[in-house]
């Protein structure tokens, strides 16, 4: 591998794992330390990573997403089980707004299954899935478009779901906490995610657990402001309290 390959794998590898040794990385890239240590540290200038004693985790406060691509392949198990849990909550009828994302993407793929509803997304993923179910009303939001997460986003997005009502929306992230709530590093996907704060009538976060604990640069809400977050049974316990304290219907699917 090229070094931009490589710092792009070391990347993917701990995001997924959170903190990976340096001696593995050495054993997956077949490379040197000298090298991976070096890798680690370009990745470190630019705010990804944090170097700990013999290996690397990553950077609690996000910097970058991967691209949807990437993101599809991790924790996929997980997600489908939130998707499916996701879908009971939906109503005959209803309307529902699927968030760009992967998570969101497994639901779509449940509710593809059901009549009678209407769907609003930004994700193109998600409606390039959902176009050939004829039995669904379906509804892209347009505006900007995000090649990497294959979504649109923006003002124009947001003006287009402000002409909504929505029953249901299903809201994504790649970071959220207790402290800082729901947040992401791109700019542009804070008014999308603020403006179904206000046009939907039941806001549920979906994200599994690996998400919790980061936090990006801009700041969507904080979690009292959700209906449910839907997670996987891997929150610490304190902070299951935490959450079910804040009035929030917290829904932990065993995986």
């Amino acid at each position: 591998m090229i070094p931009s390959e490589r710092r792009d794998f070391i990347y993917r590898y701990v995001y997924e794992h959170q903190t990976v040794s340096i001696g593995d990385l050495v054993e997956l890239m077949n490379v040197s330390h000298m090298t991976v240590r070096r890798d680690i540290r370009m990745l470190e200038e630019e705010g990804k990573v944090i170097g700990i004693s013999g290996g690397v985790k990553l950077n609690d406060a996000l910097r970058q997403e991967l691209p949807w691509s990437e993101k599809a392949r991790l924790h996929h198990r997980t997600k489908r089980e939130i998707g499916q849990f996701s879908s009971s909550l939906v109503e005959d009828g209803q309307v529902v707004y699927l968030d760009a994302g992967t998570t969101t993407f497994e639901i779509a793929k449940v509710l593809g299954e059901r009549f009678n509803l209407t769907i609003v997304t930004n994700d193109f993923s998600i409606m390039q899935y959902l176009m050939n179910k004829s039995q669904l009303n379906l509804y892209h939001t347009g505006g900007q478009v995000d090649k990497r997460n294959h979504s649109c986003v923006g003002n124009t997005a947001a003006s287009m779901l402000r002409t909504l009502n929505v029953d249901i929306a299903f809201i994504s992230t790649s970071s959220w906490d207790l402290l800082h709530g729901v947040s992401t590093p791109h700019e542009e996907k804070v008014q999308i995610k603020q403006t179904l704060l206000d046009v939907a009538r039941r806001c549920v976060l979906v994200s599994d657990s690996s998400k919790f604990g980061k936090y990006g640069m801009f700041r969507v809400c904080p979690l009292d402001q959700l209906h449910d977050i839907i997670c996987d049974n891997q929150l610490p316990a304190d902070v299951v309290q935490q959450i079910i304290e804040k009035n929030i219907k917290l829904h932990l699917i065993n995986t």
